[in-house]
């Protein structure tokens, strides 16, 4: 592999207990407990700290009663991350879970596919149905980064960095993008929510909170086809990347906390 080879970390903020029948379109058949993690995600290498999403406050943990253990800029502390200096944020998509706490990164350029601001200020957002997962204020907090120079629009598939590149997959929302970055082990993509848990993907069911199913599924091979195996998709909110990857072999304390996936 040619390019650059980044380390890329899941740093767990939140925490959610559901139900199976709640992840998956038609419920689950073995129901049962099948918790959500929230994460946003750091590559570093090649002198660049890119993250990847910036979560939710603990004021919308409230209000939408989840478990919030951490602010996402105290997590990358833990990795010597400091939010405040950090010049580039991937935003995979506006759902509140995924861009609250913009406000704390005040030197990021935010990097955003066209679809997803089409999205989220367009005629969609009139029904409760798509809007729901949205807060109104990150949506025009990102119109004002708008304004101001801050968001760079992308059309689709981009290449962010030498061995960093996105691509607009849809389905979860019109504009969802994920990551694909090279490391030492190969090509991980950062799949976010086109692939909630890894059994939405493996078994092809989708999540219920869903712009376009077709989309949606049709996305799971298109994961497979960016990583070099699907080891290395990493899901956007299952527990199990926890388990599946190591804590940084340097960091006291960080297990169950930051995962190493590269």
């Amino acid at each position: 592999m040619s390019s650059p080879q980044y380390e890329v970390y899941a740093i767990k903020y939140a925490h959610h207990a559901r139900r199976a029948s709640e992840n998956f379109i038609g419920g689950d058949p073995h129901d049962g407990p099948m918790p959500l993690d929230y994460f946003v995600w750091l590559i570093r290498g090649a002198g660049r700290e890119i993250v990847v999403d910036t979560g939710f406050s603990a004021q919308m943990a409230a209000k939408r009663q989840r478990n919030h253990m951490r602010c996402p800029t105290e997590g990358l502390r833990l990795l010597d991350v400091d939010a405040g200096t950090v010049k580039e944020v991937v935003v995979t998509h506006l759902h509140y879970d995924h861009i609250g706490n913009f406000d704390l990164f005040p030197e990021a350029t935010f990097h955003l596919q066209d679809l997803e601001m089409n999205y989220a200020t367009g005629r969609h957002m009139g029904k409760p149905v798509f809007s729901g997962a949205y807060e109104v204020e990150d949506v025009v907090g990102m119109v004002r980064r708008v304004y101001a120079g801050r968001v760079r629009f992308h059309d689709g598939d981009a290449d962010l960095a030498p061995g960093i590149s996105l691509h607009l997959i849809g389905g979860h929302t019109m504009g969802l993008q994920v990551v694909r970055v090279a490391t030492r082990r190969g090509w991980v993509v950062l799949a976010s929510d086109a692939s909630h848990f890894y059994a939405n993907m493996e078994q092809a069911r989708p999540f219920p909170i869903v712009y376009s199913v077709a989309a949606m599924v049709e996305g799971y091979d298109r994961l497979r086809a960016l990583a070099d195996s699907p080891a290395h998709i990493i899901p956007g909110h299952d527990p199990l990347v926890l388990e599946r990857f190591p804590a940084p072999s340097n960091g006291a304390g960080l297990q169950g906390i930051v995962a190493r996936l590269d």
